[in-house]
């Protein structure tokens, strides 16, 4: 139904219509012409679609983004983090400022200064937020448009400490040894499955085979404001494998069986208070004493063994496929991204392909002509 505009008994103008969802609206006006203009622009927009609530604007972001940050259905871990970011760096921005005045060349601005002085990834972590809850209240029709919309954003420069590789006769000369008896075995298996952290970290016996030499990935460690738990399935559908154990890990985790272990389900890694691993202080008491140890740079990461692991794999020419299945990626392509690097061997390998091809011998009697091409002489 059409709206309609009316005279108050003050001898104002109202125009009154309904929105999509069939509530009563209406907006008073001085004059009758203002709001008959008024409602044809609320009838027009109402039949694109593209109606906006007047008032609806007036809503603060920070109210809500909080309602729509709870109404997700994310992971726990997931929302931690959203949460933590929500809070730390765009509700101080944004928090307070109504929906319909956030401008895109305000973003745009914010987006910059952030880039001044977080890493590229925490400002996309900022933007995806903000984008987020502002494409949301864009479908509540809240706003008819979302300011993030063409926002650039700074690129990903990779660093020279980015992605580090160890070769696997450092990890085995050097590394391994390097490592407390009690952790030595975490390492190898990081080094010689490429499992992640909390793949490693949320192991149980249940899931290990020693005679067959192999791995089942079915669960994970999640670690979450310092509290650690298992969670009974991986990280995507492509997570849960099965993962092969070269020999090396196999008499790594049979020595922590003995050593530390028992025949039950229970974790395989514990720390010496039997407390599962955190992430942290692994790093700290552990992984990094570890590398200064062994002589490897102090910047190399624990997760530099999975990019490492994937690495030799390719470089030893085992089919991206079978690497991708084996690293619990649902897409080649994140393989081939993320985890394969140049190293020394497979360089080798390209030039070996023109071992069998050199330059033709010099030709002595057409020196000088090659050096005079017009044939004149001086």
């Amino acid at each position: 139904m059409m709206g309609f505009v009316r005279k108050t008994p003050a001898g104002s103008y109202r125009a009154c219509w309904r929105d999509p969802a069939g509530r009563q609206r209406s907006k008073t006006f001085r004059i009758k012409r203002d709001a008959s203009a008024f409602l044809a622009e609320v009838d027009s927009a109402l039949n694109r679609g593209t109606y906006v609530a007047p008032h609806a604007g007036r809503l603060r972001l920070g109210d809500y983004a909080q309602r729509w940050l709870a109404g997700r259905n994310d992971e726990r871990a997931t929302a931690v983090r959203d949460e933590s970011i929500m809070r730390n760096h765009v509700l101080p921005r944004w928090g307070s400022m109504p929906l319909s005045k956030i401008e895109h060349s305000a973003v745009q601005a914010w987006v910059t200064e952030l880039g001044q002085r977080l890493s590229p990834a925490t400002v996309r972590e900022c933007y995806r937020l903000t984008a987020g809850a502002l494409r949301s209240a864009m479908r509540d029709r809240l706003i008819g448009f979302n300011p993030c919309e063409g926002v650039r954003l700074p690129p990903r420069r990779r660093k020279d400490t980015d992605d580090r590789i160890v070769t696997r006769e450092e990890l085995l000369g050097k590394l391994l040894p390097a490592v407390p008896d009690r952790y030595r075995a975490v390492v190898a298996l990081a080094g010689g499955t490429g499992l992640r952290w909390g793949e490693c970290a949320g192991l149980c016996w249940d899931a290990v085979d020693l005679v067959a030499g192999a791995v089942r990935v079915v669960r994970v460690a999640e670690e979450i404001s310092g509290h650690v738990t298992l969670k009974p399935y991986p990280k995507s559908r492509a997570g849960r494998r099965t993962v092969p154990l070269p020999r090396f890990t196999v008499d790594a985790l049979t020595r922590h069986r003995q050593g530390f272990g028992n025949a039950g389900e229970d974790l395989i890694f514990t720390a010496s208070t039997g407390q599962p691993l955190k992430r942290g202080t692994f790093r700290a008491r552990v992984w990094k004493p570890s590398l200064q140890r062994a002589g490897l740079p102090a910047a190399l990461r624990f997760h530099d063994l999975r990019h490492s692991y994937a690495t030799w794999l390719v470089s030893d020419g085992v089919p991206i496929n079978d690497v991708a299945r084996i690293m619990g990626h649902e897409q080649t392509s994140t393989t081939l991204n993320l985890y394969t690097h140049s190293t020394a061997e497979r360089d080798r390998r390209v030039l070996r392909s023109f071992d069998a091809y050199s330059l033709p011998p010099a030709d002595d009697e057409g020196t000088e002509d090659a050096e005079d091409p017009s044939g004149e002489g001086p």
